[in-house]
């Protein structure tokens, strides 16, 4: 493959930046919605326990997206992809402003979704061709700033925008930021492609695709959608088909969406399915607390918002201690033992009450906070230390997809336990909604701390003698 020619120095200098406030602008998305659920349901008339769908919408598409965006880049070119993923981003931005239904606001978040699903991997596939390798740990440690302080500042200003102003405006917020994007997109990114044209596995795409559509919609089935139990058990089982037919087709493709021989590599098997498993718990987090200190315990949005910030900002400081605990305990210990104590840490939420002092939720939210951001951290440094680099790029992307599937699982999980748990009522002993919060943070405590079984799968020595630097994917 022949030298790229060096990029110029504005050129240079510029590419990171603009990078950077596409991760803003997602990262920001991502968490500036959760405070503001309860406003929206109101403006809309719905149940505010009923909302999930508006992120899982989302989740699912970048989820859906995200296999065939290098191919994407590769066939019609970074700068033009890079381009219309932040314009379709804010064009879904401005729909969402403009809902008026519930059922409009979805198909908004599912526009907004297909830009977002491309920018984070085309804004990192960017990086990896304009720049020699040895700049690569400090120009994604930069880009990746902006990306941490989106969870930090989102939940706060989502909830001031809604006092003051109206919820529409925590979509509004991203049209002058997506019109600086796409003005830096045209006038500094160069338009880099792969070395050679590669295929396209579209009847493998459209076979994993369905499966991960089919088995949210029968989750969600269960809670905002009140189906009946054999339509959710129909969509299980053809969601269920349709992945095994996928793994069976890939067997004997040449050129699969992803490899089956990825899960010959056994931390990347036990990665990934640990990971499937782990933030099915985790991934309710920033979706149920917001709901449970705004409907349950009466915060107002602003209030419920600003008790967000310690959960985000010990995430941010956990991130600096995880490597060396992982060197001096390593995978086996550190995934098992966090796992266990996230389980219980998510459990405990189930005994806030009116009467829990504000300082004691304050200190369980930080301390989940930290434990979550260093699950993420160790769980995605195993899933690929070992990889080799042929199939690096594959396994990436598969812990990618998968990441975003269980979060949007895992918002459906806990939707349909909180609507299963409301409409029990007293026949399951649940006298209110708090009990309803209480018992489903407890249930999904639990179910986190199984996949501490499948962390114990790991060696003792996994992953301490890696054959090259680690890879890091954002959480």
């Amino acid at each position: 493959m022949p030298e790229r020619p060096p990029l110029d120095p504005v050129t240079a200098r510029w590419i990171p930046w603009v990078v950077a406030i596409a991760f803003f602008m997602q990262s920001l998305d991502g968490t500036i919605l959760n405070t503001a659920l309860p406003a929206m349901a109101r403006s809309l008339a719905e149940d505010p326990l009923r909302m999930q769908g508006v992120i899982i919408a989302y989740m699912l598409t970048v989820a859906l997206l995200i296999p065939a965006s290098g191919w994407i880049a590769d066939r019609f070119g970074t700068k033009r992809i890079f381009f219309c993923a932040i314009l379709l981003f804010s064009f879904g931005s401005l729909l969402c402003a403009m809902a008026n239904s519930l059922g409009f606001l979805i198909f908004a978040r599912v526009v907004q979704g297909l830009g977002g699903a491309l920018m984070l991997p085309v804004g990192r596939l960017v990086v990896l061709r304009a720049y020699p390798r040895s700049e690569l740990v400090r120009i994604m440690s930069f880009i990746t700033i902006p990306g941490l302080l989106g969870p930090l500042l989102g939940p706060t200003l989502g909830g001031w925008l809604v006092e003051i102003l109206t919820w529409h405006w925590i979509f509004l917020l991203n049209l002058p930021v997506g019109a600086l994007g796409c003005y830096a997109v045209w006038k500094f990114i160069p338009d880099l492609r792969g070395s050679e044209r590669t295929r396209f596995d579209t009847p493998g795409f459209l076979l994993f695709g369905a499966a991960m559509v089919l088995i949210t919609i029968a989750m969600e089935g269960l809670g905002e959608l009140h189906l009946p139990h054999l339509r959710v058990m129909l969509l299980l089982f053809a969601g269920m088909a349709c992945l095994a037919a996928y793994w069976l087709r890939a067997g004997r493709d040449p050129e699969p969406l992803f490899s089956p021989q990825l899960f010959r590599v056994r931390t990347f098997a036990i990665g990934i399915l640990g990971n499937l498993f782990a933030r099915l718990g985790s991934g309710a987090l920033p979706f149920l607390v917001p709901l449970l200190l705004q409907v349950a315990l009466g915060y107002s949005p602003a209030q419920a918002g600003m008790s967000m910030i310690p959960l985000a900002a010990a995430a941010m400081l956990a991130k600096s201690v995880a490597r060396p605990l992982i060197e001096r305990l390593g995978y086996r210990i550190v995934l098992t033992g966090n796992t266990l104590l996230l389980g219980i840490l998510l459990a405990s939420l189930g005994l806030v009450d009116g009467q829990t002092p504000y300082a004691v939720l304050l200190v369980q939210l930080a301390l989940l906070g930290a434990v979550n951001s260093m699950q993420f951290t160790a769980m995605n440094t195993v899933t690929l230390i070992d990889l080799d680099d042929a199939s690096a790029s594959s396994g990436n992307s598969l812990l990618s997809v998968v990441a975003q599937l269980s979060l949007s699982l895992g918002v459906a999980c806990a939707g349909a336990l909180l609507g299963g748990f409301t409409a029990a009522g007293s026949a399951e002993g649940v006298e209110s909604t708090l009990g309803a919060f209480q018992l489903t943070f407890v249930t999904i405590g639990v179910m986190a701390m199984l996949a501490a079984a499948i962390f114990l799968q790991l060696a003792p020595t996994d992953g301490r003698r890696a054959r090259r630097p680690e890879h890091h994917v954002e959480s």
